[in-house]
Parts: C-alpha cells; sequence; structure tokens
C-alpha cells in the first residue's frame, strides 16, 4: 500500500478535545504529510539503458534521469531522412526542364539547319518569282514548287523552336504541387522520427527530490510506466481533519502550525482546501502515544534535508488570526 493510502486511514486524534484536562492550550489536529508526484516515463515501451540519478538525489529543471535504448528509433530517423531526399530530388526533377542540357543542344543545332534552310528555300522562291515575272521565263510550276519549298522550310523551323520551348518547361503545376506536398508530409515523418529519438533521453520536467526509482537498468519499461517519480517541493501538502464545531474557524489562506517529531518548531502552513462533503471517522488513530513506534527512511546527501517528509505524522495547530492579505 502506498504512503497516500496508507496516509488515506490516518485520523485526527481527538483525545485533546474530548479529554478536557487544560482548556486553555489550543486543540491540535493529527494529521500527515503527503505529496503530489511527478511521474516521468517514456512514450513507447523499451529497456532503460542508463540511470543518471539515485533515489534522494536532487534534481534542476532538464537535468538528464534516464535513457531508454533507441535503435529502433534512430533507424526511423535514417529512414524518414532518406524519404526526405528523395522527396526533395523528384521536386527539383519537376521543377526543372523537361529534358537535359544536352536534348536541347540537338535541338538548337536543327534549329540552325531549319533556319539555313528556310533562307535557301526563301531565295529560291525570289529568283523563281522575278523570272516569272520577266515574261515567263519561270513556269508556273516552277513558282509553286518553289512556294511549296519555301513554306515546309518555314514550317519546318516554326516546330523545332516550339520543341526547344517544350524542352524547356518544367513540369505541370499541379505535378509539381503534388511533389511539394510529398515533400512536406516526408518532412513531417523525419520530424516525428527525430522527436521520438529525442525522448528515449527523458530529463527532468521540474525541479525536486528523486522521490522512487521503479526500474533500473537492463529492465523493460512498458510505454507510459513511470522509471522515476519526483517531487518538487511545492508539492508538498499538510492533510489533517477537524470536527465540526472547529470547521467554521478555518478559511482559506489560513496560518496552521505544524508540528512533527524531531522537525523543529516554526513550521507553518496555509489553508488552501476546505472539503464540502462530511466523512465518517477512519478505523485507524495515529495518537501520539503510537507515534514513536513509526520509522521513516532518511537519506542525507544533501545539504539541506527536508523538514517534513511524505506520510509522516504530524500535529496542527490553528493559528492566532488568518494571514496577512488573507481573504475575510
Amino acid at each position: 500500500m502506498s504512503a497516500g493510502r496508507i496516509a488515506a486511514v490516518v485520523l485526527l486524534a481527538v483525545a485533546s478535545l474530548v479529554g478536557g484536562c487544560d482548556n486553555r492550550k489550543e486543540p491540535a489536529f493529527q494529521g500527515w504529510v503527503e505529496a503530489d508526484l511527478i511521474f516521468v516515463g517514456p512514450d513507447e515501451a523499451g529497456r532503460v539503458e542508463s540511470l543518471a540519478v539515485r533515489e534522494g538525489d536532487q534534481v534542476a529543471a532538464a537535468m538528464p534521469l534516464f535513457a531508454i535504448d533507441a535503435e529502433l528509433q534512430a533507424a526511423d530517423v535514417h529512414t524518414a531522412a532518406a524519404q526526405v531526399a528523395e522527396a526533395r530530388a523528384r521536386l527539383a526533377r519537376l521543377e526543372s526542364a523537361q529534358q537535359r542540357r544536352e536534348e536541347v543542344a540537338v535541338l538548337e543545332a536543327q534549329e540552325k539547319r531549319a533556319e539555313s534552310a528556310v533562307a535557301l528555300s526563301s531565295a529560291e522562291l525570289e529568283r523563281v518569282q522575278t523570272l516569272f515575272n520577266r515574261g515567263g521565263i519561270a513556269s508556273q510550276a516552277q513558282l509553286d514548287v518553289a512556294k511549296a519549298n519555301a513554306g515546309r522550310d518555314r514550317a519546318a523551323l516554326e516546330e523545332v523552336r516550339r520543341q526547344i520551348t517544350v524542352a524547356r518547361l518544367a513540369s505541370r503545376e499541379e505535378d509539381i504541387a503534388a511533389a511539394r506536398q510529398s515533400l512536406a508530409a516526408a518532412e513531417a515523418r523525419r520530424t516525428a522520427a527525430e522527436t521520438k529519438l529525442t525522448r528515449r533521453r527523458l530529463a527532468a520536467p521540474v525541479a525536486g527530490t528523486v522521490q522512487q526509482v521503479y526500474f533500473r537498468p537492463g529492465e523493460l519499461v512498458a510505454a507510459g510506466k513511470p522509471v522515476v517519480a519526483l517531487l518538487p517541493p511545492g508539492n508538498l501538502k499538510i492533510r489533517f481533519f477537524v470536527n465540526e464545531a472547529t470547521l467554521p474557524k478555518l478559511k482559506y489562506g489560513d496560518v496552521i502550525n505544524v508540528r512533527c517529531d524531531g522537525c523543529g518548531d516554526g513550521i507553518t502552513a496555509k489553508v488552501s482546501f476546505i472539503s464540502r462533503a462530511s466523512e465518517f471517522t477512519p478505523p485507524v488513530i495515529y495518537s501520539l502515544e503510537e507515534r514513536s513506534k513509526l520509522v521513516f527512511l532518511i537519506e542525507s546527501r544533501t545539504e539541506q534535508p527536508e523538514r517534513l517528509r511524505v506520510g509522516q505524522p504530524v500535529s496542527v495547530t490553528l493559528a492566532a488570526g488568518p494571514a496577512p492579505g488573507a481573504a475575510p
């Protein structure tokens, strides 16, 4: 049973209220320390490769905690990178001219030959036309042949020029748009693969204390299972029960005094939650006499040890008045 479950059955010791031995003393309520832990685990299943912290270590935000084997994720990154390169090359090919420079050069040579043929047939037509106009030195048939040859050569020149234009054009816009979308999809897959690879090495999301380590190097971790539990300082809270007569005396922001064995004096806390539902008295009571029988694991690896421990029984008394600036 976890510390939170055990603490849930801890009862406020009301002996000091019903005893009536000294009505001048502020009534004390028995409670316990509880914490909201931050659990850190991998997104996908894997085997713990290395562990950089131990239980009780103080860690800062972004400090490395542990690493999970990443061979599959690294392979996915390489595959996605190859897909991006392929998609980029395909897009570049579609955006460039449809034919290579050598093929265009052949068409340009054909264009020059066609231009020469046009010049020759045009000159021949002009000569035949002159002879025909001088009184029939050239026949009508010769003139018709010369016109046909000139028209044929001009058409051949126009054809080769259009072939050169087409050869220099890129692919159709819809083909280029589709290639761009394929490249974007490949880049997205690469980003996802890189993110998965990065998340195989997990760091502390917040600063705090390593409360518990659940898996060690070599052990297999399921997806979503925590490997390390962190306890930020601000996630500690004191829980205790008060009776119906005392409830109206408490308001949000009120200061309470907290005492525990070996903690020293001067520990205070502010009320942050007041339940609106009543509960039956739990069957287990941690009285002042029984508290001495409890023991707690202590690790002194820090220069400033915690004054309160999770699951530790405490005595709570109400302060003389509300905290400065508390809501009336």
